[in-house]
């Protein structure tokens, strides 16, 4: 077990993606897709990797800009999320800055999911995430 790497750049396109799939296949508009932004920043980089070796899935998608960690659970709710969260934080033996942003209920598109984690990271863990800010021209194109 272990997720897929995509490089930053490819973030934009690896939510379009999830989002269609999502739209083609999920009749009941349920949340489908969930985004689990955590920030490893007090993590050792050896840990971070371990972690994500043992605990994704083949099917989740990791995209990461320095020790900010995106994670693109598809099929997964909220609750799911929360799961892959703990079970992080119990691998690494601490605390996990974390937040997530679902598909259809927190945004319809990319841009919207991107809002959306961008403003509860902001309101809820106090961090801006810039990075999502140089993915804007990218992500109008997807959306």
């Amino acid at each position: 077990m272990a997720g897929i790497h995509f490089s930053f750049a490819e973030f934009p396109s690896l939510i379009s993606l999830n989002v269609g799939i999502a739209e083609r296949l999920d009749e009941n508009r349920a949340e489908s897709m969930t985004i689990l932004f955590c920030d490893f920043s007090e993590v050792p980089t050896e840990s971070i990797k371990e972690s994500l070796q043992g605990i994704l899935r083949s099917s989740d998608a990791i995209v990461h800009f320095d020790r900010f960690y995106f994670f693109v659970l598809p099929y997964t709710d909220k609750y799911g999320a929360t799961i892959v969260k703990n079970m992080f934080e119990e691998f690494l033996n601490a605390y996990i800055r974390s937040t997530t942003c679902s598909y259809p209920i927190d945004g319809e598109n990319t841009q919207e999911l991107f809002d959306a984690i961008r403003t509860k990271t902001k309101k809820e863990l106090n961090i801006y995430l810039e990075c999502l800010d140089m993915t804007e021209k990218i992500t109008q194109k997807f959306s």
